[in-house]
C-alpha cells in the first residue's frame, strides 16, 4: 500500500479528494453515501502523515474501498473518468497505463471497456503505478465500528 499511497500523493490526488467522512449535521457526506459512520482520529493511527485532504472538488474517498470494490472500475476511473463518471472534471491519467497492440490474444489484465470505449487494436493495461494506486485506493475502508462512533 505504500507504493500506491505515495502515487496519490505525487499525482496529485490529495488535492481534490478529501478522506474524512464529517459527522452528521456538517455536511452532506451520509446522504452522499461516503460513509456510514464519521470517521476519527483512531482511522489514521498507522497514516503519517494523515491524508485529509485540501478540499472536496471530487467525492470523499475515505471509503472508496468499500463503495466502490472493482478493479476494473477503478482502472477505467484512472483511464478516464468520464468512463465511470459522465461530466468528471477529474483528469484523465492515461500515462498510467500501456497501450499494447493486440496481435492474437488480449492480455487477461486488459482494461474491460464498455462499448464506445474500446480502442480497437490495442489492449490497454495498467502499469505498476497504476495498480499500485488501486490497491491502495481498494484499501481505503472506515466501515469498521469504532466505540468513539456509537451504531
Amino acid at each position: 500500500m505504500a507504493e500506491g499511497r505515495q502515487v496519490y500523493i505525487a499525482e496529485g490526488c490529495i488535492y481534490c479528494h478529501s478522506q474524512q467522512v464529517r459527522p452528521k449535521g456538517f455536511g452532506a457526506d451520509f446522504e452522499r453515501g461516503w460513509g456510514d459512520r464519521r470517521t476519527v482520529a483512531r482511522d489514521y493511527i498507522y497514516d503519517a502523515p494523515p491524508l485529509l485532504g485540501t478540499m472536496r472538488t471530487g467525492p470523499d474517498l475515505a471509503n472508496i474501498g468499500v463503495r466502490q470494490p472493482s478493479d476494473n472500475w477503478h482502472y477505467l476511473h484512472l483511464y478516464n473518468p468520464r468512463i465511470t463518471s459522465p461530466g468528471s472534471i477529474m483528469p484523465p491519467f492515461p500515462f498510467l497505463f500501456e497501450e499494447i497492440p493486440v496481435q492474437v490474444e488480449v492480455p487477461a489484465d486488459a482494461l474491460k471497456f464498455p462499448p464506445g470505449w474500446e480502442k480497437p487494436g490495442f489492449a490497454i493495461v495498467p502499469n505498476r503505478r497504476a495498480r499500485a494506486l488501486v490497491a491502495y485506493l481498494k484499501s481505503l475502508d472506515h466501515s469498521h465500528p469504532v466505540p468513539e462512533v456509537p451504531r
